[in-house]
């Protein structure tokens, strides 16, 4: 399965399995086994770079397993065969997702003129609410 350019994913790392799927379907929900679990060895997969690893693992949250493994269960269609490929193209887009690094925050200091300005909003609004306490004769 291709990825991208860099990334290719072998038949070895993607293990597929299939179970009855809730939902509409009629006497067909209780016959055919269309929902698709997908499973995809991320942890152990030498094609993925070590940081990607890691922002999947982030990006993946509970579909994570403790053995590294992506899960992406699919019951979306009546078809077996759309749900096999809407779980690769979830796949597909995750690892997408994985590969793009996030910009760097750069820190920056707010203006003078904004400071100057916020500290004298404050001190208005201070002045507006000292003037709401009890008058003393």
């Amino acid at each position: 399965m291709k990825i991208n350019d860099q990334i290719t994913i072998a038949d070895w790392e993607l293990t597929e399995s299939f179970t009855r799927a809730s939902g509409p379907g009629g006497q067909n929900v209780n016959k055919v086994s269309t929902a698709v679990e997908l499973r995809f060895e991320a942890a152990r997969s030498p094609h993925l770079p070590d940081p990607v690893k890691s922002r999947l693992r982030r990006l993946a949250g509970r579909r994570w397993t403790t053995d590294g493994a992506v899960v992406i269960f699919v019951q979306d269609t009546r078809s077996q065969a759309r749900n096999r490929d809407i779980a690769r193209e979830r796949l597909t887009e995750l690892i997408l997702k994985a590969c793009e690094r996030p910009k760097r925050r750069l820190a920056t200091k707010p203006t003078y003129g904004s400071v100057k300005r916020r500290l004298k909003a404050k001190k208005v609004r201070g002045d507006v609410k000292a003037l709401r306490g009890k008058i003393e004769e």
